[in-house]
């Protein structure tokens, strides 16, 4: 009997000493992998998803504050992506596709534009083995300069690259957005005010005063506006029209040199069609604002014109369009000049 009992409690005591050591090993094991494992184990999948990036495309809701330009457009969006898959976001299809290649493709345009000039108004170095072959050909001896003419074509080429640039990297980070926009906002004001080199420095050539005068003043409103967007409150949606109409007031002091060009030479060929060439470059442009600034038409219709049909496309459009017009008058007010000299 003794015995019996002295069996009994031994192994109730083995049972409870093998319980009490497997908590322990449990807990043991609950303290080696609690916080740090567990908190590495997080690490890791966050690192993995960060890594694996699915580079979706979401909605204007899910947006962070910096790429919230256009509440009308409502999906197909790029946010905050890696910078390769950014740059490589060019080929594939959402709401910027259209705005990148409007402007990469008038880029190019422009760069085939630029080597037709040089054969049609060769430089000085090349001018009398293209003679035979250039506009100057029968003109007279005296060179005119041609770096306004360069120079414009420099500018658009600039606006429209730095345009293309900001529509495909803004979406990769705040910084980026706000760099992109900079170079942009600049390209804008560089292309309005090289405009304006080709018509002031052709048509008063004989006129230095007035020359200058133009040249100085045009200089000094571009170098005005690019300062005044580098602050930081002048991207905001807020500053919208603000925008629109700080360019547009730009563009429109040209107004005043070619109603003095009109005046002054309104019996030539050359400044009247040269002028009719601006109007049309001045329509394209106004109304280019006035469709970026309405943002129409997908205000009507919200979601409708994500992809294609959107207003920023329309301008995009319409600038290049609008600086071709001027490439023409340029076109003629250098061949102007050469023929008649001063």
């Amino acid at each position: 009997m003794c015995l019996e009992v002295a069996t009994m409690a031994s192994s109730v005591c083995l049972e409870i000493i093998s319980t009490s050591s497997s908590s322990t090993e449990e807990s043991e094991m609950q303290f080696l992998i609690s916080p740090r494992v567990i908190e590495s184990g997080k690490i890791e999948k966050n690192t993995a998803k960060k890594t694996n990036c699915n580079c979706e495309l979401v909605d204007y809701d899910s947006l962070p504050e910096f790429l919230k330009h256009n509440e009308f457009i409502l999906n197909h969006y790029r946010s905050e992506w890696p910078l390769k898959q950014t740059i490589l976001s060019i080929f594939s299809i959402h709401n910027e596709t259209l705005n990148i290649w409007t402007h990469l493709i008038g880029f190019f345009i422009f760069l085939i534009l630029t080597y037709h000039a040089s054969t049609l108004f060769p430089t000085s170095q090349n001018r009398s083995g293209n003679s035979s072959n250039s506009l100057s050909a029968s003109t007279s001896d005296t060179f005119v300069s041609r770096w306004p003419f360069y120079l414009y074509l420099a500018g658009a080429m600039f606006c429209l690259l730095s345009s293309c640039a900001c529509h495909l990297l803004s979406c990769h980070s705040s910084f980026t957005c706000y760099l992109t926009l900079r170079f942009d906002y600049a390209g804008i004001s560089i292309l309005i005010v090289s405009s304006f080199y080709p018509l002031v420095y052709y048509c008063f050539a004989c006129l230095p005063f007035y020359r200058n005068l133009y040249l100085y003043t045009i200089t000094l409103f571009g170098i005005t506006t690019i300062v005044a967007s580098l602050l930081p409150v002048f991207e905001t949606a807020k500053f919208r029209a603000a925008r629109a109409v700080l360019f547009a007031c730009m563009a429109a002091s040209g107004l005043v040199p070619i109603v003095h060009k009109m005046v002054a030479f309104g019996d030539k060929k050359e400044a009247v069609v040269s002028t009719v060439y601006e109007v049309v470059m001045g329509l394209c442009y106004g109304v280019g604002v006035v469709v970026y600034g309405a943002r129409v038409p997908e205000r009507w219709m919200p979601g409708k014109f994500d992809i294609a049909g959107h207003s920023h496309q329309f301008f995009h459009v319409l600038v290049v369009a609008g600086a071709y017009m001027h490439y023409l008058a340029s076109l003629m007010y250098l061949q102007w000049r050469e023929t008649e000299g001063c």
